[in-house]
């Protein structure tokens, strides 16, 4: 999921119809457009498992520089992702009002230097998947979406029946509380969730994680913690790459 995204369709194509068109991604080298968190690990998981062959992260940034857009994530930490799956990342920055125009520049090199393909993590909101197919298909580049209408409690357990790590990172304040910065999502997390009416997939934002461990890793990834901040109606828990005497390892 990636927020903040002006959703401007194309009123022609059936949009499934596009989808299935695409060949399939073995061997084929492709880009994943990367949050750090759950979702676009397992797209990117899938991808490979398919026999695509990822030669790019991309990860949007803040206007500064210093944090991805909506999960909040610093530099050094996604490229310690990037470090442990194998692949080079590209970061962009932008304000919301640019994103679009931003992310298509990266697009304009990607297909220049042959990568025909782009993988997202959306599940099953229609807008966020149009935006990626419009921006994408602008550029001659297939945008897939592995996950898509994918039943949203099956893939949690999948995600984690596979292994894969994920901590919870930012909350919706109005949804969830600071208190569930530093979970773990696991079974108990989301039976929790669910009691408390919030849907464990977090596909309408309620909540962001940082991916640090799973068969795409080539281990398991360390990090520190620091304080909570509300900020524009979320909680962010301060995280950094493991270089303190606070590391946690998940």
């Amino acid at each position: 999921m990636q927020e903040g995204r002006t959703a401007v369709r194309p009123p022609i194509c059936d949009m499934d119809t596009i989808t299935s068109a695409h060949p399939s991604i073995a061997d084929r080298p492709f880009f994943c457009s990367w949050s750090g968190g759950k979702d676009s690990t397992l797209a990117l998981h899938y991808a490979i498992q398919e026999g695509g062959a990822p030669r790019f992260l991309l990860t949007m940034m803040s206007e500064d520089g210093h944090g991805s857009r909506s999960h909040g994530l610093p530099r050094p930490l996604l490229e310690e992702q990037a470090r442990q799956i194998g692949c080079p990342i590209v970061f962009r920055s932008a304000s919301w009002a640019e994103y679009e125009k931003v992310f298509s520049s990266a697009l304009e090199e990607f297909r220049a230097d042959g990568i025909e393909d782009g993988v997202f993590g959306d599940i099953d909101i229609p807008d966020h998947r149009d935006w990626c197919l419009r921006v994408c298909g602008a550029h001659g580049i297939r945008a897939r979406h592995p996950l898509w209408k994918r039943p949203r409690r099956e893939l949690l357990e999948e995600f984690i029946g596979l292994g894969f790590t994920a901590t919870i990172i930012v909350t919706k304040a109005e949804k969830m509380g600071p208190d569930w910065l530093g979970r773990t999502i696991d079974a108990r997390a989301l039976s929790e969730m669910e009691k408390l009416g919030i849907d464990p997939s977090g596909e309408t934002g309620e909540y962001h994680t940082v991916v640090t461990g799973g068969p795409i890793f080539q281990s398991r990834i360390a990090f520190a913690t620091g304080k909570a901040v509300l900020h524009d109606g979320c909680w962010f828990l301060n995280v950094s790459a493991a270089s303190t005497e606070n590391a946690v390892r998940q």
